[in-house]
């Protein structure tokens, strides 16, 4: 299970500030200073403390030496894709995530993954996916995505 992950934004704050919208009336936002000055951090207020670190665009984390900890370093290169992304649980409705998507100006659609499962698929800053799931959509994905379920899928084959 996760705990936590990290991602970068051009606008760190108002990044981690929509997550934890997203997250629902529980979370909360605040600084993070631990690994890079300017990054912010979402926290979900569930039972496991959810967190998304939002570090400025650009951050790389480095390992340090001896017990120290990793810190990061921003070498801004400007707005790229990236392959990385992450599917989070959201009490709001669909039409809910799509108009924060549209108030920020950030594309967001619709999708069922494999035919199998919805998402909402919401471009952080237009670079950085990530599948928000209703209520709704997180039991389809429960239901899917056990370790059998799965396995039975690809000696199926995938669905169109």
């Amino acid at each position: 299970m996760l705990f936590h992950l990290s991602i970068d934004a051009a606008d760190p704050r108002r990044v981690a500030s929509v997550i934890a919208e997203l997250f629902g009336k529980d979370s909360a936002v605040t600084f993070f200073p631990p690994v890079s000055e300017g990054s912010w951090l979402a926290l979900a207020g569930d039972d496991r403390n959810t967190m998304v670190e939002v570090y400025p665009r650009g951050t790389r984390l480095h390992e340090a030496d001896g017990d120290a900890d990793a810190y990061g370093v921003t070498d801004d290169a400007g707005s790229h894709p990236s392959a990385t992304h992450f599917a989070m649980a959201s009490p709001l409705t669909q039409d809910g995530i799509l108009a924060i998507a549209q108030r920020e100006g950030w594309p967001a659609k619709y999708c069922k993954r494999g035919g199998m499962f919805g998402v909402i698929e919401l471009w952080i800053e237009g670079d950085r996916m990530v599948e928000v799931l209703t209520e709704e959509m997180q039991r389809e994905y429960l239901d899917t995505m056990r370790i059998a379920n799965w396995q039975a899928v690809l000696a199926e084959g995938m669905p169109a």
